[in-house]
């Protein structure tokens, strides 16, 4: 084996406020052969995602949190090096969660073989994967769209967003984007179709919103919450659904924000709109990969959906990249580049 060693990025503290290069630390390991009833997986890509700032927290979550001194979390495409499971071989190419290292070993539990003939490696990540589902789990089955209501999605320009967006246009819908930078609302109006985008930086941004959607809003995906959720609850029509698979931008938080207590207005509009407001995770739905696989492959062969990904190299670039997902500096999928297959 050409390395005996693997290396591993670590979760050295937890952080205070926004991440830092300094949460984490690396380390080499010495690299271990796999026992009966494992395999030795190498990393190809690795994924980076809103969601591991919660596992780097201790606060009670639907998942555990990543202990000091353990692998950083985080889904990953591997290439099977050696195998002595039956259902695994050399060569095999899998999706699961190994984490941020170079090397893996794996009982199979929680792996799925990636289908190359459905697209590029690496989407299997992406439009492909975990983000994928969580748009089309969220906005089909929570969010119901039908023909000529009015969709609006945070985070347009995103992993997930920008499927949710093209996914809503595909069943009929007006579908307002929200996003940061104006190259990322050109994006999602021009490439994928949206009917409008609106930057969150804009100061009068309830006044756009007002405008972008003139019947008000039927659905709309969270993935930020904060502001952007407190400029568009006013909009929201009777019946109105709001899956919440993100919120961003309290991830970093260390205190509740000042200014008067907002929840009783949140509860008012629930009652008096009758809203369906639910939180959901990719596993809530996952009896319905099936149908997920063979839609979206569908649809991206097609050209029907389009994605982007914003591409880091080397495993070691990854707690600085890690860093832009919470300044908006990522555009499209953000994955690390671990090694070429």
């Amino acid at each position: 084996m050409a390395t005996k060693t693997n290396r591993r990025i670590l979760l050295a503290r937890r952080p205070t406020g926004e991440p830092s290069e300094a949460d984490f630390t690396f380390c080499q390991a010495a690299l271990e052969s796999p026992q009966p009833g494992q395999m030795l997986l190498r990393t190809l890509w690795l994924s980076l995602d809103p969601y591991m700032r919660g596992r780097m927290s201790d606060r009670k979550s639907y998942a555990p949190s990543v202990a000091i001194g353990e692998v950083m979390v985080g889904g990953t495409v591997s290439e099977v090096v050696t195998s002595k499971l039956e259902n695994f071989v050399p060569g095999d190419i899998v999706e699961g969660r190994t984490g941020w290292q170079e090397y893996a070993l794996s009982d199979g539990a929680g792996m799925r073989k990636v289908d190359l003939a459905l697209g590029p490696i690496s989407t299997a990540l992406g439009v492909l994967g975990m983000p994928g589902m969580t748009a089309y789990f969220g906005l089909l089955n929570i969010g119901q769209p039908k023909p000529r209501e009015t969709v609006v999605v945070s985070a347009g320009a995103g992993a997930v967003g920008a499927i949710v967006g093209q996914l809503a246009k595909l069943k009929g819908c007006h579908v307002v984007g929200i996003a940061g930078a104006k190259e990322k609302c050109d994006y999602v109006v021009n490439e994928l179709g949206f009917d409008a985008c609106i930057s969150h930086r804009e100061p009068a941004l309830a006044d756009h919103l007002q405008k972008a959607c003139p019947k008000g809003i039927d659905i709309y995906f969270e993935n930020v919450g904060g502001m952007v959720f407190e400029a568009v609850l006013p909009f929201l029509n009777d019946f109105a659904r709001i899956p919440i698979c993100g919120l961003i931008a309290q991830y970093n938080d260390t205190q509740l924000p000042e200014g008067p207590n907002q929840v009783p207005l949140l509860m008012r509009a629930i009652l008096t709109h009758r809203l369906t407001v639910r939180g959901f995770i990719r596993g809530d739905f996952i009896d319905q990969q099936a149908s997920f696989f063979s839609d979206m492959s569908r649809w991206v062969k097609e050209g029907q959906i389009k994605y982007r990904e914003d591409i880091v190299e080397g495993l070691e670039n990854a707690p600085k990249a890690f860093q832009k997902l919470f300044r908006g500096e990522n555009f499209g999928k953000l994955l690390v580049k671990v090694a070429t297959h």
